[in-house]
């Protein structure tokens, strides 16, 4: 059962967090955005003729992995973030369902 000091954790997590819940999504969207230009950079820096080539090459160099990982980093931390916070609402939204339906003598 969710009681009111449930109710309050939650809430206080959620306060709590709320910076690092921002970070995390500004983090992940700065690596978004700078993908492409990481990937404009090698490109240009392909030592290889063709256009097919520089974007082979520019996608397969270790610098653009690195993004990758990086990337994949920044949306796993996004997304738990996201996660408990959604779980953190869902708490204190019990709990005010279950304190209305108290009032009202339901329970």
């Amino acid at each position: 059962m969710i009681d009111e000091q449930s109710a309050e954790k939650a809430r206080d997590w959620m306060r709590d967090n709320a910076v690092v819940h921002g970070q995390a999504v500004a983090d992940k969207l700065y690596i978004e955005d700078f993908k492409k230009v990481k990937l404009a950079k090698l490109f240009l820096e392909s030592p290889e003729d063709t256009v097919a080539a520089k974007d082979a090459w520019a996608y397969s160099h270790p610098e653009y992995k690195e993004l990758l990982d990086g990337l994949k980093a920044a949306r796993e931390k996004e997304l738990e973030l996201r996660h408990k916070y959604e779980a953190a609402q869902a708490t204190v939204d019990v709990w005010q369902t279950i304190s209305a339906n108290n009032r009202k003598g339901e329970f």
